[in-house]
């Protein structure tokens, strides 16, 4: 499978990467000494966890702590155990036949697959059991969601005064409460995999109102979360632990870290509409339509974000390591990386995911 490769997803010259023919260009490695600091949200769960551990008194019932490692997957069936798809009649199915592409596009085993990242130099702080623990009292996705929008986590989207005309999916795919992202995920194979259940990839601009926008009529805002830029809200106040070498996809698997946390290990990173982890975690592919072709849009951002952070229309602020590659996720933000026509997009990189939308 040809694939194409950029070590951050940010306005600098892309890096085409293929995993066969001429070597392509080398591009800077990113490299930032040390572990990054925990944000508050992090402390927050390892402190309930060591409460719990103490078995402290005013806590009610302990908080398990889990293997954070335990969450990422080993095997293509434990991939493929995330994957639900929709209901195929038979002359339907022999003509798709999914088994055989979902087992053809998800493995363990390097970058020509979808998965969960390179497990072996990953590190993951948030545990299953600490990520179900802080989403207890959150509602993900009301009976009245889910008969609209006829799966599960999701959530149907409007703007003011109109009738909801699309669900998007909760979380990034596979859209599992405390699963991580996928990654190494080729857009051509997201849509794919979404048409599969019964949904297709989002549009911009639907990715966009259900970040900004407010379910009852309200201003919109700049960030899923609020007008102003907090690295610790979400999973973005990270930084790359080591050389990320990304002059051939074999290479960046070698070095990248996919430093992913389940999704919801962040609930504060949630827009109003009940969307997580529009920025951080990963970024996220979608489609934008330009004149009379589909091309894919990437945004959003990933867990080191903090390398690269900076408000819209204001200064690159000196805590920014990668000045040159600086830019504003905020919901509205419409960059222009790695355009490829939908049906032939094989971008890929570690820390690029998707999420689906069904139109209603």
């Amino acid at each position: 499978m040809g694939a194409s490769l950029l070590a951050a997803c940010q306005p600098a010259a892309p890096v085409q990467l293929r995993e066969s023919g001429p070597p392509p260009e080398a591009s800077a490695p990113l490299a930032r000494p040390g572990p990054p600091a925990p944000s508050s949200a992090v402390r927050s769960a390892e402190q309930t966890a060591a409460a719990a551990d103490a078995g402290a008194a005013f806590l009610p019932t302990p908080v398990p702590v889990g293997d954070p490692m335990a969450t990422h997957k080993t095997t293509r069936a434990e991939l493929l155990e995330l994957v639900p798809i929709a209901p195929l009649d038979p002359a339907r199915k022999r003509i798709v036949q999914p088994d055989a592409f979902l087992q053809s596009v998800f493995g363990v085993d390097g970058p020509s697959r979808m998965n969960q990242g390179n497990r072996s130099i990953a590190q993951h702080r948030f545990s299953k059991e600490a990520c179900l623990a802080g989403l207890k009292s959150i509602v993900l996705q009301t009976p009245e969601q889910r008969r609209i929008c006829g799966a599960d986590n999701m959530v149907p989207v409007w703007q003011g005064g109109k009738d909801p005309w699309f669900c998007i999916d909760v979380f990034e795919f596979p859209n599992q409460a405390c699963e991580l992202p996928m990654v190494w995920t080729p857009p051509t194979y997201a849509k794919k995999v979404c048409e599969l259940q019964g949904k297709r990839l989002c549009a911009q601009p639907e990715w966009n109102l259900a970040c900004r926008g407010d379910p009852d009529g309200g201003p919109d805002r700049v960030y899923a979360y609020g007008d102003s830029l907090d690295l610790e809200v979400c999973h973005t106040n990270q930084v790359h632990r080591q050389a990320c070498v990304a002059t051939s996809a074999r290479t960046a698997w070698a070095t990248c870290t996919t430093d992913t946390e389940p999704a919801g290990s962040f609930p504060q990173c949630r827009s109003r509409f009940g969307v997580f982890d529009q920025h951080g975690n990963v970024a996220e592919v979608m489609m934008r339509r330009e004149g009379a072709k589909v091309v894919t849009q990437l945004k959003g951002s990933a867990w080191f974000y903090r390398e690269l952070a900076r408000e819209p229309k204001q200064p690159v602020p000196a805590s920014t390591a990668n000045k040159q590659g600086a830019y504003p996720d905020h919901c509205n933000f419409d960059p222009r990386w790695h355009v490829e026509n939908l049906e032939s997009a094989w971008h890929v990189n570690y820390h690029l995911g998707f999420r689906c939308c069904k139109s209603l």
